[in-house]
Parts: C-alpha cells; sequence; structure tokens
C-alpha cells in the first residue's frame, strides 16, 4: 500500500516494524472498534460488525498509506537538503581559504611598506575587519592604484560571496531541520494508523482475520488460477519487461512502509525498485511516479506500465498482463498479484 524510501539513511530505508501503540492511540483504537456502545466480540458481534471493523481497517490502512507517502516525500527531501548542506559548507570553507590567501598576500604589501617607514593608508584597509564601510569612501580608493587595487577589489568580491554562502547554508540547514522533522511527524502519523488498524484486527475472531489477510484490496478473494493467463515476459527487451520481470520475482516479499527492497518493498518502493533492475531511475513517491511517463488507458496497459490508484495517487501497483497487477499492499502482507481494478484507478502510467 504505501509508498518509498531513501537508501542514504538507515531510518527512512530500514523497514520499521509495527509496535503497539501508547495509551492514547490505544484509547482512539477502542473509540474506532466500538462504536455505538457495541463491543467487538460482544452480543453484537455480529457479520454487520464484522464489516463495520473490516471497513475501518481498510480506511486506517488507506491513511496510512497516504501519511507513508509523506513520509517518503519528506525523506527525499531530507536527503536533497542534506547534500545541499554539504555542497554549501564546502563553499564556505572554500571561499574562507581563498579570503584568507588574499588577506595575507596583501597583508604581505602592508608589511613591506611598514618596514620601509610608512604605510599607505589605503593598504591598512586590507586588514580591516570592514573594508566595505572603508572603501565607500572615494578617496581612499584614489590612493590605490594598479595591482593593489585589482586585489583589494577581488577581496572584498571574495568576502561578499562568503558571506552569501554562511547566509545560503544558515537557510538551508534551517530547510533541513524543519523536513527532519516532518519525516518524524509522519512516521509517527503511520505507526499510530497501523497500531490501530491491527487493534482492530485482532479484535476479530481468527477466521474473520485469516479471511481479511486474504482478500485483496477490492474486497474479493483473489483467483490464483487467473494468474496461468500472464504472458511470457522472456526474450522481451523492452524496459518495462525488464521491470514487470523484476517485480514479478518480488512476489512473496513482505511489505514495509518505506522500504525499498529487495528485502522488504512498500507500493511505490516496489516499483523503483523493479524500474532500477531495469536500469530505469524512477521518482520516490507514487505522486511522482503518476508523473514519470505517458499516461495510457488501462485498455492498452503493458507488462510494466504503472497503474496509479485513487485521486491522491496514494498506492501504485505495476501491471504485468492478463488484467493483473503486481503490488505491495499493506502491512502484514507480501509481494502480490491482485485485479488491476482492484480499486479506484487515478491513471495508468508507462515510463
Amino acid at each position: 500500500m504505501a509508498s518509498h524510501r531513501r537508501p542514504a539513511q538507515p531510518g527512512l530505508t530500514q523497514s520499521v516494524r509495527v509496535t503497539v501503540l501508547s495509551a492514547a492511540v490505544a484509547t482512539a483504537a477502542a473509540g474506532l472498534a466500538a462504536p455505538a456502545g457495541a463491543a467487538p466480540g460482544g452480543p453484537s458481534g455480529t457479520a454487520k460488525g464484522t464489516g463495520t471493523v473490516k471497513s475501518q481497517v481498510d480506511r486506517l490502512y488507506e491513511q496510512a498509506e497516504q501519511a507513508t507517502e509523506k513520509f517518503n516525500a519528506a525523506g527525499e527531501r531530507t536527503d536533497t537538503l542534506r547534500q545541499k548542506v554539504a555542497q554549501a559548507t564546502d563553499r564556505v570553507v572554500r571561499g574562507q581559504e581563498q579570503v584568507n590567501r588574499m588577506r595575507r598576500a596583501l597583508g604581505m604589501i602592508a608589511t613591506a611598506q611598514y618596514r620601509n617607514g610608512a604605510v599607505d593608508p589605503a593598504i591598512q584597509l586590507l586588514l580591516s575587519s570592514d573594508p566595505d564601510a572603508y572603501l565607500e569612501r572615494a578617496a581612499t580608493l584614489d590612493r590605490v592604484t594598479g595591482r593593489q587595487a585589482e586585489q583589494l577589489k577581488a577581496l572584498l568580491e571574495a568576502q561578499r560571496t562568503l558571506r552569501q554562502e554562511r547566509s545560503e547554508a544558515v537557510g538551508v540547514l534551517a530547510q533541513l531541520e524543519d523536513s527532519r522533522q516532518a519525516v518524524e511527524h509522519h512516521k509517527r502519523e503511520v505507526e499510530g494508523k497501523l497500531a490501530t488498524a491491527r487493534r482492530l484486527l485482532n479484535s476479530l475472531p481468527e477466521r474473520d482475520r485469516e479471511a481479511y489477510a486474504r482478500a485483496s484490496r477490492s474486497g474479493g478473494d483473489r483467483s490464483q488460477g487467473s494468474l496461468a493467463g500472464l504472458p511470457s515476459l522472456v526474450g522481451l527487451s523492452s524496459r518495462g519487461a525488464a521491470a514487470a520481470m523484476a517485480a514479478r520475482s518480488a512476489v512473496g516479499t513482505p511489505y514495509a512502509w518505506g522500504a525499498t527492497g529487495p528485502g522488504a518493498f512498500d507500493c511505490s518502493g516496489l516499483m523503483q525498485w523493479a524500474y532500477g533492475r531495469a536500469g530505469v531511475g524512477l521518482p520516490r513517491t507514487s505522486q511522482a511516479q503518476r508523473n514519470a511517463g505517458r499516461h495510457v488507458s488501462l485498455s492498452e496497459a503493458q507488462p510494466g506500465d504503472l497503474v496509479i490508484y485513487r485521486n491522491d495517487a496514494s498506492h501504485v501497483g505495476m501491471y504485468v498482463g492478463n488484467g493483473q497487477v503486481v503490488h505491495a499492499p499493506y502491512p502484514g502482507a507480501r509481494v502480490r498479484y491482485d485485479p488491476a481494478n482492484m480499486m479506484p484507478i487515478s491513471s495508468v502510467t508507462r515510463p
């Protein structure tokens, strides 16, 4: 069900196990599980009550998937910002080294003049902590000629650039901290939704839990017989076929939100990994994957096309032929085949 992740960060790339909720989440779960005074498993634990719990679990999984998309997007942004911080820091260091070299060179001129008995007032500003203000006086510039003037102007420009680089680095660091907090927020939201869903599932009789695990996202039982009609992809050279073969090879792999394989996947992480095996880079989130190629109709779908679900594009599967997709459904489930029309389709994208 969920979406994507970042390999550079262990906290974002590793599978996050569903844990028991805190008392607050448990209270929320109890509120969802027992509406209008009818406790699950109690006297009114009828088929209707079971259906209500199942619909609540489905809704929680959908909300967790949406939060996972935000988590993946924030993680991707955090990775990008970390790279920007590193680049900005490097520019600041190199800029400071350049300024230091210039000041040392110009300081040698002042030292030589001092030894000769007098230091030109203009040269004194070379060692000033605020040469910009000094230089605003035209009379000062009049005293600086030739090579010294060029050296001084170069120094001032380098100092201005350094100040700008430092300011930009501070700004990027602030963005990075905001993004890091967003990652943590979405992580807590996902874990809360999933733990609540698990609590509700545990309130069902075992046979109902097993039936839920067997059911597809569309609510029907999966028909393994329909898989016999899947086309053979062996020998096909298209990147879509290569990605579809990779996705089919992942069937049976556990779902883990925020994971990009190969040991576990969330929905968009599986798509990114499968196309990576085909030598094609895909964006991390299912929202971005929706626009990562040409849109076609479901009737035109070919193996390797991405089937994007819901208006918010919070879930994605890969079309593999015969009206089937391979996808990572939700926590507790494994990568599997399901009907391509199992949920409302937002678009079919051919990378």
